[in-house]
């Protein structure tokens, strides 16, 4: 029996909503020039320069055809994530509310490969590919496009009954589904994101210097520019301000799932001075099924560091002369420098003046240099 497209296209619907998805639409597979062009001009500014992108991604990204030869439609699925905040008591660290449970990119791919298999039995042969977030695809242009929200000035995709913090999976297809429309909404004269935004990172005109973004800053492997450091505050994997101050993410409430409250309070809080103590059995127990489990401890060690300088309390002077004198990554060593020069408790100044005579690493020393002007 041949199905009709468009009944199919009802049945993956109604699979992803029982699955979770907060909302489903459909977009044409057609490459979208504009958004090759507005990513090869970002690439061409260094906006995320820290990433290896380039034309040949971009090309990609805006063409389904690079994911699935003969694609005609694309199935766009948002599920809503946000959950309740625990209690952060003091020297604790936040953590962006996408890497508090397991990581995402498993529930997703799990979601979208059963809607797909939907699709396929229907249409008697196999007729999809899936992505999320780990094949080049411009989503939200395609989202946006799908009607499933607005791009907002911070940049993410904003729902108008979801909010900002979705996630978002695609489903290219050979089948010719009946596309939805567009939404007619923008973010008008709000300029919340940009106010908030501690680094600056949001232009106003829809575009960000990623190099300036928290998320992107916790996240390189190299020691993070000492100009910015101080505009971290505590965060130490990720950042929601721009989403948390959005008034439409603000009125959607906590949506998310039971599957995405933290697996525990350190998860989402993780006390700094433990954190910097951070090695990789341990980092692997309690990150690697979580979205922060592909950078490994260093990077981690390096955020507690750079957050416990922030928080200008003595008490932290102890583990971070620990953690200058005996951490094994250079990275991690200059961090403890910089925060217990900012710090600048007698016991601080002491053991920076003290390690500078021993520390072998040039980069270190730079920063002990720095640490004691």
């Amino acid at each position: 029996m041949i199905v009709a497209p468009n009944s199919i296209k009802a049945l993956a619907v109604e699979r992803a909503r029982a699955l979770g998805a907060g909302d489903v639409r459909v977009v044409d597979a057609r490459a979208d020039a504009e958004s090759r062009e507005r990513m090869r001009a970002s690439f061409g500014r260094g906006d995320l320069r820290t990433w290896a992108y380039d034309d040949a991604y971009a090309r990609a990204a805006a063409d389904p055809q690079a994911i699935l030869a003969g694609a005609r439609s694309i199935v766009c699925i948002a599920v809503p994530y946000a959950t309740a905040e625990p209690a952060r008591p003091p020297l604790h660290g936040r953590v962006s509310n996408y890497a508090w449970s397991p990581d995402y990119h498993l529930r997703m791919r799990s979601l979208l490969s059963a809607v797909a298999g939907e699709i396929d039995r229907a249409a008697g042969a196999p007729v999809t590919a899936i992505a999320c977030d780990t094949k080049p695809i411009a989503e939200r242009a395609f989202a946006a496009r799908a009607g499933l929200g607005w791009i907002g000035k911070h940049t993410n995709l904003i729902s108008p009954s979801l909010g900002s913090f979705v996630f978002l999976g695609e489903i290219v297809t050979t089948l010719a589904f009946e596309p939805d429309a567009p939404l007619r909404k923008s973010c008008g004269s709000c300029a919340r994101c940009i106010d908030g935004c501690p680094t600056g990172a949001l232009r106003g005109d829809y575009t960000i210097d990623a190099t300036r973004c928290i998320a992107d800053l916790t996240q390189r492997t190299d020691p993070i520019p000492r100009e910015m450091r101080a505009l971290i505050g505590d965060w130490i994997w990720g950042c929601d301000i721009c989403q948390v101050v959005c008034p439409p993410t603000r009125n959607a409430g906590n949506q998310g799932s039971d599957a995405f409250v933290p697996f525990d309070a350190a998860t989402a809080a993780p006390a700094l001075t433990e954190l910097l103590q951070l090695r990789s059995g341990e980092f692997k127990r309690r990150y690697a099924r979580t979205a922060m489990g592909w950078r490994g401890a260093a990077v981690l060690r390096r955020n507690a560091a750079i957050g416990l300088g922030n928080a200008l309390d003595r008490s932290a002077v102890p583990a971070l002369v620990q953690a200058l004198a005996s951490d094994p990554h250079p990275m991690v060593r200059g961090a403890a420098a910089w925060a217990l020069g900012r710090i600048a408790a007698p016991k601080a100044l002491e053991a920076l003046r003290a390690h500078a005579v021993v520390e072998s690493d040039s980069g270190v020393q730079e920063e002990i240099t720095a640490a004691l002007l």
